[in-house]
């Protein structure tokens, strides 16, 4: 009886692990949506609401990671990221077969744009978008080509073994222990003129943003141990990407359907 107990006890604590390690994960996605969904224009609300129904931007974001167990989706499983190595530009830099973020998001808008799409399409379409201008603002979603994005770093992060993508995609935030909501509300305060600096950049500016801070990202000591200095350092610019991530995604849609 209490062997049976204890496993149980195990299991409940597995799976509490795993659903708030996996919702958590999630916030940057949906902080990024909630911005957007707030900056929206009068007329491209109607048409989001049009073509996602009752769902939000933020509700959505997360939707392209969950569909990867879903094998008729894989084509997009190489569009989440991008590898442009030091001293190169996109130009330059190997093609990834298959496409990456950057071919997607400008394929993506141009379709959207042109119309002629079928409702699932639009659809399947607008919650990629919004997935991907998330994506390709987290610096390591900009890779060096050499570790995977960071996924070949091993790090012990408050002595958990992870590696540095991770870190950087959610252990960060879910230390914050925000909602999305509330971690839009922290950093969501971008005057007129960052909004319109912001959303006048090109999808192959932002990626090169994201460039910029690889000296920051990659500032991890040899044993490979980070904690409380390595998130004051760095945790603003985790906050910048997401807003600016949440005020571009605003401005595209909003220039789709205008």
């Amino acid at each position: 009886m209490r062997k049976l107990l204890a496993l149980s006890l195990i299991l409940a604590a597995t799976v509490s692990m795993t659903s708030s390690s996996y919702f958590w994960g999630q916030t940057g996605h949906r902080t990024i949506g909630h911005i957007a969904d707030g900056m929206l224009s009068k007329k491209a609300r109607k048409q989001v609401q049009r073509v996602l129904g009752s769902e939000t931007l933020a509700e959505v974001s997360t939707w392209m990671d969950e569909i990867r167990s879903d094998r008729s989706y894989d084509y997009a499983n190489t569009w989440h990221y991008c590898t442009i190595p030091d001293g190169m530009t996109y130009e330059e830099a190997p093609e990834q077969e298959g496409g990456d973020v950057i071919w997607a998001i400008e394929t993506i808008i141009e379709e959207l744009k042109a119309g002629q799409l079928s409702a699932q399409e639009e659809a399947t379409k607008l919650k990629f978008l919004v997935h991907l201008v998330g994506d390709i603002h987290q610096p390591l979603h900009v890779g060096n080509g050499e570790d995977r994005g960071g996924n070949d770093v091993r790090v012990q992060y408050f002595g958990s073994n992870t590696n540095l993508h991770s870190v950087w995609d959610s252990r960060m935030i879910d230390g914050k222990q925000l909602s999305y909501t509330e971690f839009a509300d922290w950093v969501n305060h971008a005057s007129k003129t960052q909004i319109k600096e912001w959303q006048s950049a090109t999808v192959r500016e932002w990626a090169y943003e994201s460039m910029s801070y690889r000296k920051q990202v990659y500032d991890i000591p040899e044993d490979g141990r980070i904690s409380y200095e390595y998130g004051y350092k760095y945790f603003d610019i985790i906050k910048l990407r997401v807003l600016q991530a949440g005020v571009r995604l605003a401005g595209v849609i909003n220039e789709i359907y205008e």
